[in-house]
């Protein structure tokens, strides 16, 4: 684990950021546009961190400002950010403009990757993304996805997200991004099912045509 980072800011929303993911954010609380402004000019981080039914998690995800899209005169911003690592709340601070906090950034345990683990976990990756898409993944580019990158662009649920996020392991991630993706899959093959139902009128339609 690393040292502890004092006064980092944070950014408490109803989502989930992970590494690597880009954020659309609307930047319009006088507390955050200050915040902003701050991260701006230092080119520093802060930290995204979902705020839930049950409250402030404790894992959250670093994130840097990639790009200020649009600025009106009263300081609204829309802003790109980008995941960049997670972070561990230690303890919250109440001293400063914005929210922030003590916290350490996190790493996985070192651990010998499982190539058959991440292979599934990109086989079925790539089998939604051809399902959903209508899109050939290139398959130089699927093997060097890891988890974060993948569950990035699929619209996994909050809980989901988070329960990637509080893994410690790329080898837990990948398992559970596995089962999450086939998950998907199996939901969108029944909702494709159901469509061709309506469609049919409620009548069986076979595939074969008569010769």
């Amino acid at each position: 684990m690393s040292s502890a980072v004092n006064e980092f800011p944070l950014f408490p929303l109803g989502i989930v950021a992970l590494p690597g993911e880009v954020v659309p954010l609307h930047i319009f609380e006088q507390r955050y546009k200050t915040m902003i402004e701050r991260c701006l000019a230092s080119d520093g981080e802060f930290g995204i961190v979902w705020l839930s039914e049950g409250g402030l998690r404790e894992i959250g995800c670093a994130c840097r400002i990639d790009r200020v899209l649009e600025r009106t005169d009263d300081g609204e911003m829309d802003i790109l950010a980008v995941g960049t690592r997670p972070i561990r709340i230690l303890e919250r601070q109440g001293h400063l403009p914005y929210p922030a906090a003590v916290v350490e950034f996190v790493e996985d345990r070192g651990e010998r990757s499982d190539p058959e683990v991440a292979q599934a976990a990109r086989a079925s990756y790539g089998e939604l993304l051809r399902q959903a898409t209508g899109r050939e993944p290139d398959g130089a580019e699927l093997e060097r996805l890891g988890a974060y990158e993948m569950a990035a662009t699929v619209d996994l649920g909050l809980d989901a997200k988070q329960g990637l996020l509080d893994l410690r392991s790329e080898n837990a991630r990948l398992r559970l991004l596995g089962r999450l993706l086939r998950a998907a899959l199996e939901r969108l093959q029944l909702a494709e099912h159901a469509h061709e139902r309506a469609m049919s009128n409620g009548k069986v339609r076979f595939g074969g045509s008569a010769s």
